[in-house]
């Protein structure tokens, strides 16, 4: 698994780790010692949630790790204008349905499809990178495959 990211998106994912590693397991050792105080931890609910707790955080900040250790740093925008990239808005036209959608590339953690923010990680955003304004591409997504005709490409 390869994540595109900037350098800017990589700095941020390692202060939450740190964060995560200095004050969150801090707060949870608290949490832990605290319960244990309790007594009998098979019926202590503050024991439990406190190490569900710890087990999502150390998820997290595996899974950071491995984003920022797995990372293709990606400047922002590509040189060339016309070219789709990270950093790029992208209007397109969805050949069948003759309808228009302009869409923002950016990295993975940035991504957001609701407000049209797609990574290169997308389907689309692995059909559209590297084209040029006027290619007509083929979108392989897990409901089908599909045209976009590249309208416009510029840096936003």
């Amino acid at each position: 698994m390869n994540n595109y990211l900037t350098e800017d998106a990589i700095q941020k994912l390692r202060e939450e780790i740190e964060h995560r590693k200095v004050i969150v397991r801090k707060r949870i050792n608290e949490d832990l010692k605290e319960a244990r105080a309790h007594g009998d931890l098979s019926e202590n609910f503050e024991y439990k949630a406190a190490k569900k707790d710890r087990a999502q955080n150390e998820g997290r900040i595996r899974y950071l790790e491995k984003m920022v250790r797995t990372a293709i740093i990606v400047t922002e925008p590509p040189e060339e204008l016309d070219v789709v990239g990270i950093g790029k808005k992208v209007g397109l036209t969805f050949v069948e349905e003759c309808e228009f959608e302009e869409f923002s590339i950016v990295t993975t953690i940035e991504a957001d499809p609701m407000e049209f923010r797609i990574s290169l990680e997308s389907p689309l955003g692995k059909a559209l990178f590297n084209h040029r304004k006027g290619d007509v591409v083929v979108v392989e997504s897990p409901q089908g495959t599909y045209e976009v005709r590249i309208e416009d490409v510029c840096s936003y």
